[in-house]
């Protein structure tokens, strides 16, 4: 029987200790580039914001400088301005203190002018005085001859409508306003002409006799008038008359010529032509155009 050889002893085998112990170190590193790794990317980003924040500082240094640099040149120009405006201040004052001297010599001249005028003022305000005592006496006369005056021909006027009017007994077409005594044009003429009908004769005629009765009582010191005042209305003329001119004045006229047949004074009578522009009524209608068309009378002073 063969007999079975025996392998050597060679001690402990410590070959898997090793491993575990290379794979226990290889973790551990990389742990620790991993801790490194993410250590380097925290700390690239927390570099990168840095970075922001400090260009975002040197803009703003940049700015503040930019602005500090204006400071300093709009303190310069003011320091200038101030300058000029402190030289001006110092010329001012000292020609400010040469007037003063110039005004006290003058206000004392003045003030020997202002005693001598005050005299003279004196015995002026006392001439004055005197003048307007008889100033106002010279007025009281003159306001009660004219207010006399005044009343005078006022009061024949009443009298002289009051009295035409009872005559005509309220006629149509005849009528008082204000100081005026008015005939509407067709009582006295055909339309479009100055020819006084034989009706408007009448009138005319009537009017005279009591014209005539009323101013005989009026004293030769007033200096009385009757004034005849034609007025047309607004529509063409189309009869032998230019205008409304020619045909207001020739009615006008025409009775004026009649009151001195009736014996009134031509001196006391005036003819005046007002053609359309003095209108009553300013209505485009056939009874606005006959209301213009009228001749007025008044009884005034000249």
């Amino acid at each position: 029987m063969a007999r079975r050889r025996r392998k050597p002893y060679t001690g402990p085998d410590a070959w898997p200790g090793y491993v575990d112990a290379l794979s226990t170190l290889l973790m551990v590193v990389i742990f620790v580039l991993l801790i490194f790794v993410v250590g380097q990317t925290l700390l690239s980003a927390a570099l990168s914001r840095r970075q922001h924040a400090l260009e975002g500082l040197e803009g703003r240094t940049t700015a503040l400088a930019q602005q500090v640099q204006s400071e300093h040149m709009l303190n310069d120009t003011l320091s200038t301005t101030v300058s000029a405006l402190q030289s001006q201040h110092d010329a001012d004052a000292a020609a400010l203190a040469a007037l003063r001297i110039a005004d006290q010599n003058q206000i004392s001249s003045l003030d020997d002018e202002v005693s001598e005028l005050n005299t003279h003022l004196a015995a002026a305000g006392q001439a004055a005085s005197e003048n307007d005592t008889q100033i106002s006496d010279l007025t009281k006369k003159l306001n009660d001859a004219l207010g006399t005056k005044a009343q005078g021909i006022s009061h024949y006027r009443s009298e002289f409508f009051d009295r035409l009017q009872s005559v005509l007994h309220n006629q149509k077409g005849v009528h008082i306003t204000g100081d005026r005594f008015i005939f509407q044009s067709e009582l006295l003429f055909p339309p479009g002409s100055a020819d006084i009908s034989e009706a408007g004769r009448k009138e005319i005629i009537t009017l005279a006799r009591t014209l005539r009765e009323v101013t005989a009582h009026i004293p030769a010191s007033v200096p009385w008038i009757l004034r005849v005042d034609g007025h047309a209305d607004r529509q063409p003329v189309h009869t032998a008359f230019p205008g409304n001119w020619e045909l207001s004045s020739a009615r006008a006229i025409t009775v004026v010529k009649l009151l001195v047949a009736q014996g009134v004074s031509p001196a006391h009578l005036a003819a005046t032509g007002f053609s359309e522009y003095q209108p009553v009524d300013s209505n485009d209608t056939p009874e606005a155009y006959a209301r213009n068309r009228r001749i007025e009378f008044r009884l005034t002073e000249r």
